[in-house]
């Protein structure tokens, strides 16, 4: 199915996937390439995304990294204030998303700079898995920002993932929200093999009639399979992207924005000559 997002007013289609290029705004990343600290670093990393080809900028401000010490609410603010600022100085016209799982926060960042997407992996720091329960807050935040959100499972099954998301989708229904992805939260919650598990059958996730997001860059599902580091997973990175596209991601969550669109091109362009002999 083709797609759109209504981002404040200006609709992102998604009938060819899209890219989203992560900009850290954290000392503590898991990857340390992807860390940008000073107005520099944010200002080169917000060009560098949409020079690449990105179509959406993720502001993240509180790392969520496994075992990492989550950063208090004021902390993420101020953080990501310092970061907004830049990227909106320097793309003004740029789809800006917010990596948040707090409420207050994700306000701030729609009000005070005009975020257009929320992007929420639940408070799933030190190893606490976010219910649906707990992400009503964010809910009801959300749904009276009038932005679109994107709701992460940490389910550790795909029969689980879709029964997680279904029920949020209902709820996230009944009070308003719009425009909703879903993700099946690789990295969350999940061992190896279940994420691969999850990898296998992402196709399933169709069903939800929801775009569909994939974050799995660099990520330690990569790096511990293949016995490697976060700084040589691009190859993996990209083998695994170019699978979820062809399981029927709509968004693929990078760091490395150029290879992405380059895997991006490639599929849509095997599609098109799918359809020619059709």
């Amino acid at each position: 199915m083709d797609y759109t997002l209504n981002c404040n007013g200006r609709l992102l289609d998604l009938a060819t996937p899209q890219v989203m290029g992560i900009l850290n705004a954290t000392p503590d990343s898991f990857y340390a390439g992807s860390r940008t600290q000073t107005e520099r670093e944010i200002a080169e990393r917000t060009h560098q995304i949409l020079d690449e080809g990105a179509a959406i900028i993720d502001v993240g401000a509180c790392s969520t990294r496994p075992d990492s010490l989550p950063a208090t609410e004021a902390e993420e603010a101020e953080r990501l204030r310092r970061a907004l600022r830049v990227v909106r100085r320097e793309a003004p016209d740029a789809v800006v998303s917010v990596d948040t799982y707090r409420p207050d926060v994700a306000r701030m960042a729609v009000e005070e700079f005009g975020a257009d997407i929320i992007n929420d992996v639940g408070n799933t720091a030190n190893g606490q898995l976010s219910t649906v329960n707990c992400q009503f807050d964010m809910f009801r935040m959300v749904s009276r920002l009038r932005v679109p959100y994107i709701y992460m499972s940490s389910k550790s099954t795909m029969y689980d993932i879709l029964k997680d998301c279904a029920e949020a989708v209902d709820l996230l229904r009944s009070i308003g929200q719009k425009d909703i992805v879903v993700d099946p939260g690789f990295g969350f919650g999940k061992t190896i093999d279940e994420n691969y598990q999850v990898m296998n059958e992402l196709e399933r996730m169709q069903m939800l009639r929801l775009p569909i997001l994939v974050g799995i860059s660099r990520k330690s599902m990569i790096y511990r399979l293949l016995g490697t580091t976060p700084e040589e997973s691009l190859n993996g990175t990209t083998m695994l992207n170019t699978l979820s596209l062809m399981k029927g991601a709509d968004i693929l969550r990078v760091h490395d924005v150029r290879e992405a669109v380059e895997v991006v091109k490639m599929y849509a362009a095997t599609c098109r000559q799918q359809e020619i002999v059709k």
